[in-house]
């Protein structure tokens, strides 16, 4: 049975969930499992995943499905970004672009802040923002301070996924 064959009512006939701590519990006794144990483990990758009927399914999509009886379109978001937190009022439906607004800033990112960077040749800041899969560029300022304003100004026109 591949997860997108799962149904509400199959899911609920073998779990319940609870949309204010975002924790499934089986609703019947498995072969290492009882009665009102929680329901996955935690992935590598930090996300929830629950195995039901033979399949892996990610426990966010389940919430959807439990809630909303359908799988959801696109992406599921957490708003919080915490992979794990699936209850109900930090998961939202996003297409992968406004998925992607809600990340935090990469390891790699030298000046902390995304989208702002420092330009060695002209000594000066620069702040760009991607937008439908283009690169804005937003300025080049004398102080990071004004790159970071002038980024952050644009993410609140163009980026209404991204966590405060």
């Amino acid at each position: 049975m591949a997860a997108q064959s799962l149904t509400q009512d199959r899911l609920k006939e073998l779990l319940d969930y609870n949309p204010d701590t975002g924790v499934f519990v089986w609703r019947v006794d498995r072969k290492a499992v009882k009665v009102g144990d929680v329901a996955g483990r935690r992935h590598h990758s930090g996300y929830w995943n629950l195995f039901v009927d033979g399949r892996w399914v990610m426990a966010h999509r389940a919430a959807w499905l439990y809630v909303h009886g359908v799988w959801p379109d696109g992406d599921i978001d957490h708003i919080n970004r915490i992979r794990d937190d699936n209850r109900l009022c930090n998961l939202r439906t996003a297409n992968r672009a406004e998925n992607c607004q809600n990340q935090p800033t990469r390891r790699n990112n030298r000046s902390g802040v995304t989208g702002v960077l420092w330009h060695k040749a002209a000594k000066k800041w620069v702040a760009q923002i991607s937008i439908d899969r283009k690169l804005r560029h937003l300025g080049v300022f004398d102080t990071k301070e004004l790159a970071v304003e002038a980024r952050k100004a644009a993410e609140l026109t163009h980026y209404p996924f991204k966590a405060a």
